[in-house]
């Protein structure tokens, strides 16, 4: 399934936030942990004035030393775990997918935001960036504020795995299987439904059903769920499934805001099977809003 947990760091503490939940999963998949820190030699000279240039190399040789003093730093809270410590030179999120693209198994784990401090990330940000570049699993941790180091504890007690009836969606379904077995947590399956907008647009001499129309979906939808989770429960799995009547995004974040020890399971995209998902998608959504840690699949 995986082989190794990447974990890129900046020295902020927002970036650490995403620790505690890595440390859960490399424990759990008995996997080896990688830490990364990219110095971004376009940043490092633009702040060199012009009569410093000749010592360009020099700084940014320090800027590396402090990476990996760092780094070493931030192993000592990762006692017990087979961890490795890396530092590259180029821009971010470059390195980060191209370190993830050397290993299909790798999965990369990170917070949203990092050094800037800003409430979330902006289109254009490292994170956005690896979600939309990377083909590797991505586990995301929104961290809201530098409270707390990365070594606090953190829980997990379900995953929840909003699916759409695509096959594409349920594509997750086997590693997080795998995932919540060997967490030992139950999977809570979910789909949101809601009446398509053309369901609205009735003629003259005909007004539709609205109330029975939206009760013949969601008996199409629970009977959907109702299989998916027994099919997981027959494999020896806990397993349940909530249908949510709304907008898909927002249903989603509030199910999850519910449950604070959740852990959202999702892929890229569903039903519409474009070949990279857009700006206001539901899992992109989801990913900037949602409290909770994502776990994100790239479907191809």
């Amino acid at each position: 399934m995986y082989t190794k947990v990447l974990i890129p760091l900046d020295g902020s503490m927002f970036a650490e936030k995403v620790l505690p939940f890595a440390r859960i999963l490399a424990g759990a998949l008995k996997l080896p942990i990688e830490l990364l820190e990219v110095v971004d030699i376009s940043v490092v000279t633009a702040h060199i004035a012009a009569d410093k240039a000749r010592y360009i190399e020099t700084i940014i040789a320090a800027a590396e030393q402090s990476s990996r003093e760092y780094l070493d730093a931030c192993s000592t809270s990762l006692s017990g775990f087979q961890v490795s410590c890396r530092v590259e030179r180029g821009r971010p999120a470059d390195v980060i997918i191209d370190q993830g693209a050397a290993d299909e198994g790798t999965l990369i784990a990170m917070a949203t935001h990092g050094r800037s401090g800003i409430n979330r990330w902006m289109l254009g940000s490292v994170a956005e960036k690896v979600l939309r570049g990377t083909k590797n699993p991505l586990l995301l941790v929104r961290a809201n504020n530098e409270e707390g180091l990365g070594d606090r504890a953190a829980t997990i007690k379900s995953i929840v795995v909003p699916l759409d009836g695509s096959a594409l969606a349920e594509s997750v379904l086997p590693t997080v299987s795998a995932v919540a077995k060997a967490l030992d947590v139950e999977i809570v399956l979910c789909r949101v439904f809601e009446l398509a907008a053309s369901a609205y647009y009735g003629k003259e001499d005909y007004l539709p059903n609205y109330d029975e129309m939206l009760r013949q979906l969601k008996v199409e939808v629970e009977s959907y769920l109702a299989a998916e989770a027994n099919g997981l429960q027959a494999a020896g799995l806990k397993a349940s499934w909530v249908a949510l009547e709304g907008s898909g995004a927002e249903e989603i974040i509030r199910y999850a805001h519910q449950h604070p020890e959740a852990l959202v399971a999702m892929c890229t995209h569903g039903r519409s099977g474009v070949s990279r998902w857009v700006l206001g998608s539901v899992t992109e959504k989801v990913v900037r809003y949602s409290g909770n840690p994502v776990l994100v699949f790239h479907a191809s």
